[in-house]
């Protein structure tokens, strides 16, 4: 299996959002999008699949390794490989892959965020920087763009969080800032006990306005010139949209539940938007 190959299938076998995204791309950039994705996979499972601290810190610093080797020339992983055939083609930064790596650190260290602020940097190294990187390989011409692929980033972030509430609370983790289940009165252990009610479905409400916000001013500032270019970002905001309206419309079931889209219905979403756009 060539390093491409490898990347596609850690893509296709995730079955994220993101996957439905890349699949009206021309060949290249879909291979460069993959190999980023794949990467992004790579560096997220290690916090998410290693339980010790220790372990996964190592793991971290191996990848930060083999992202520096990869644009040395001297790769030793598949997706280093990728990494190293793509980066130079679309002038994707090292120093934006570090801080992806980052970002993940932050997991390892730190399971909950005082306020917005803080939530704000997180938000910025796992999912920000890697819009700017995407923006990089679907192409620009105006630096108006890169503000687009900052936000629309921070609006898919805040979505997962969202979406994951229950589920990172099983880890141990919760996202959401203090300040925020202090002023809708939800205690953090009722959370961890998923237990629902009023004053969550408030919290949730407010989340959700919030990042609904980040899509609004994430795709008021993509330039007409760049809307075809950055087409599978356009599609990603579909389904994410989507998503978070549909947590919405069911409630806020979160902690004991995760919402999908089926894959039908992603793909119907994708083709629909990308004819449209």
């Amino acid at each position: 299996m060539n390093p491409h190959d490898y990347c596609h299938d850690k893509a296709a076998k995730s079955g994220s959002s993101f996957y439905y995204s890349f699949m009206f791309l021309p060949p290249e950039r879909r291979q460069a999008i993959t190999a980023l994705y794949a990467f992004c996979r790579e560096v997220d499972d290690v916090v998410d699949d290693c339980h010790d601290v220790q372990v996964a810190q190592t793991k971290l610093d191996w990848w930060r390794k083999e992202v520096s080797q990869a644009y040395a020339g001297s790769p030793s992983h598949p997706v280093g490989f990728a990494l190293k055939d793509v980066s130079a083609r679309f002038n994707l930064p090292r120093e934006q892959l570090l801080e992806i790596i980052d970002g993940m650190e932050m997991d390892l260290t730190q399971s909950r965020y005082l306020d917005f602020k803080g939530l704000q940097l997180y938000c910025y190294r796992v999912a920000s920087v890697v819009g700017l990187l995407a923006a990089e390989i679907f192409g620009y011409r105006e630096r108006q763009t890169l503000k687009y692929a900052h936000d629309l980033g921070m609006a898919f972030q805040l979505t997962n969080i969202i979406r994951d509430v229950g589920e990172d609370a099983r880890r141990g983790r919760i996202y959401l800032p203090i300040e925020d289940l202090q002023r809708f009165k939800v205690p953090a252990s009722q959370i961890m006990e998923g237990r629902h009610d009023d004053n969550f479905r408030a919290l949730m409400a407010f989340q959700a306005e919030r990042t609904e916000k980040f899509y609004d001013q994430a795709l008021a500032q993509l330039p007409a010139g760049d809307r075809k270019s950055q087409r599978p970002g356009l599609v990603m905001a579909a389904i994410y949209r989507t998503l978070l309206r549909e947590i919405a419309s069911d409630g806020f079931l979160v902690l004991d539940r995760r919402t999908s889209l089926t894959p039908v219905r992603k793909l119907w979403i994708a083709g629909k938007t990308w004819v449209r756009t």
